[in-house]
């Protein structure tokens, strides 16, 4: 199980206040299900709230101990029928595949008040492999080159 400092877990708890939760324990109880649920859940979110259905209070708090047990994970917080556990998320290596063209590239764009008095207005935009910006400042994407029929009839 890991352990949180108290600062720790406040800064947790605060994160934790606008999420839903997003696994729900119903009356079956904890079952390998609903633990392979949660364990997918941390590695995917790294924090997230579980709602125990059930108003036996000793039994939600042997739930919630027994989740931090099995899925080496920290108890961050128990209000009522409410757990939120925190695990720090998997980092998976990504491999980039052999044919991937040019990633995204950022542009600032700066065009001028119509005026001309005032100060211009400047956009940060993220462009694809295939698109440029033009002179007067827009996001243009780079046709396909068209191939000549007569230089088609001559190559055959």
């Amino acid at each position: 199980m890991i352990k949180l400092t108290p600062a720790e877990r406040s800064a947790l708890r605060a994160e934790a206040h606008g999420l839903n939760p997003v696994v729900m324990i119903g009356e079956a109880g904890l079952t390998e299900a609903v633990l392979k649920e949660i364990s997918s859940s941390l590695d995917a979110h790294g924090l997230i709230k579980v709602r125990v259905f059930g108003d036996d209070r000793e039994e939600r708090v042997a739930i919630y101990e027994q989740i931090c047990e099995d899925l080496d994970a920290a108890p961050v917080q128990h209000i009522g029928k409410l757990l939120v556990l925190y695990r720090p998320k998997k980092d998976e290596v990504k491999e980039r595949s052999g044919k991937a063209g040019k990633g995204l590239r950022e542009v600032t764009i700066v065009k001028p008040s119509p005026s001309g008095t005032k100060k211009p207005t400047v956009t940060k935009v993220l462009l694809k492999g295939n698109e440029r910006v033009t002179q007067g400042g827009n996001i243009k994407r780079a046709k396909p080159r068209q191939a000549s029929s007569k230089k088609n009839a001559l190559n055959k």
